[in-house]
Formats: structure tokens, C-alpha cells, sequence
């Protein structure tokens, strides 16, 4: 995947390595901000697989933030086991592949407006995980116990909200730009509960509406 002025991984090829060593033991020497990067890949698998995986990241965070080498390999192990059957699935990406993209329809956006670098991309992934919380609950007309599991999984793992642009207008453009729209309208994967995802188009007004709310909850500190 290759990522452009116009998105992120716009271009690229679908390719099947020949073998995937994870060297676990490798992850001693990766610096904190990429630690951090990884651990919110770890948390969005945790609330894909359902409320056991996320109730275990949770009880075992501060072993994972410390970096402590049973927990890592569990985790390791969990989530690259769900993505290969996601991905043996749907090499594609023509269905079940997309529950893969939680989080990086604003995650992306985040990356492509404030500069590729400036905001980790795991860190990027993890507020648009947070967003896509709400955006649920909006949609959905109701408050959901997702938002406040993922939120307490997400601050356990050191993941807090990051600075980037509030400029409204530019990331919806940006999400237009995104290869999970389509015909024109940006679609979002929404977890109403831990192991239940589905995924909707929403309209431009809605959508506007949900991040200029989001925006604002951050610039007051909420």
C-alpha cells in the first residue's frame, strides 16, 4: 500500500507473503510512540473478537504497557490469528475484510490532513475508533456500553487523544478521498457491542454534524 497526497494506501497490490515470523522478542527495542502504535491495533482486535478479548486486554493492560513477555505473545498471537482468517477469507476486501478498517475512516483522515508522521497511525486509528463510538450511538439514538469499555481499554493502554487539525471540511474531504468510500459517500465500520460490527454509509450533514461535535469535546477537554 502506498500512501498519497489524496489518502492514505490509495495505491498498491494485493500480495500473499510465504511465511510471517513475529519475533516477539523483537518488541523490547521498538520506541514508546510505536509501542503505543501497536497496542491500539491490539485494542481494536479486542473489541472485534468480542467482550472475553476485551476483557482480557483489560485486566492484563499495565502488563502489556510494560511490555511484560506473556501478555505481548497472547496478544500477538490473538491478533494476528483473527486477521489471517479475516484476510483467508476476503483477500479482496470485498466483505467480512472491511470489519479490519474499525477506526480508519477517521484514522486516515487524521494521518492525510495533519501530515503523514504527525499523528502515529495507531494512535490515528484509535480516535477514529473513538469517534466511530460515537457515531454509533448517534445513529443508533442511544447510549452504547462499547463507547465507555473501549474508552477505559484505550486510557488503560496509554492511547490518549491526539492534537491534530479540527478543520471539519478538510477531513470530510479527505474521507471522500478514502478507498472505503463508495459511489461518493463515506461508510464507516460501527461496533455496537464487542463482536458485532456492520457497515454503514453515512451522509455528508450527519457526518459533518458528528465531527464538528467531536472537534468541539476536544478542544473543551472532554
Amino acid at each position: 500500500g502506498v500512501d498519497l497526497r489524496a489518502g492514505k494506501n490509495l495505491a498498491g497490490v494485493f500480495k500473499q507473503p510465504l511465511l510471517v515470523i513475529a519475533d516477539t522478542a523483537s518488541l523490547t527495542s521498538v520506541p514508546d510512540t510505536e509501542w503505543r502504535s501497536g497496542l491500539a491495533e491490539v485494542a481494536k482486535v479486542a473489541i472485534l473478537s468480542g467482550h472475553d478479548q476485551a476483557a482480557w486486554t483489560l485486566a492484563n493492560a499495565n502488563a502489556l504497557v510494560a511490555r511484560e513477555a506473556e501478555a505481548v505473545r497472547t496478544a500477538v498471537l490473538h491478533a494476528v490469528s483473527f486477521k489471517a482468517d479475516v484476510v483467508a477469507a476476503d483477500e479482496r476486501e470485498s466483505s467480512t475484510r472491511e470489519v479490519l478498517n474499525y477506526g480508519h475512516t477517521l484514522g486516515h483522515a487524521i494521518e492525510c490532513v495533519a501530515g503523514y508522521g504527525a499523528v502515529p497511525h495507531g494512535v490515528a486509528v484509535a480516535e477514529g475508533m473513538r469517534f466511530a463510538a460515537r457515531l454509533a450511538e448517534r445513529l443508533e439514538g442511544t447510549r452504547l456500553p462499547v463507547t465507555e469499555l473501549q474508552d477505559r481499554l484505550l486510557l488503560a493502554l496509554g492511547i490518549e487523544r491526539p492534537s491534530y487539525p479540527g478543520d471539519v471540511a478538510a477531513l470530510l474531504g479527505a474521507m471522500h478521498a478514502d478507498k472505503k468510500a463508495r459511489a461518493g459517500t463515506v461508510r464507516f465500520v460501527l461496533v455496537p457491542e464487542p463482536g458485532v460490527w456492520r457497515v454503514e454509509p453515512v451522509g455528508d450533514a450527519a457526518l459533518a454534524a458528528a465531527l464538528s461535535a467531536w472537534v468541539e469535546s476536544d478542544e473543551e477537554g472532554g
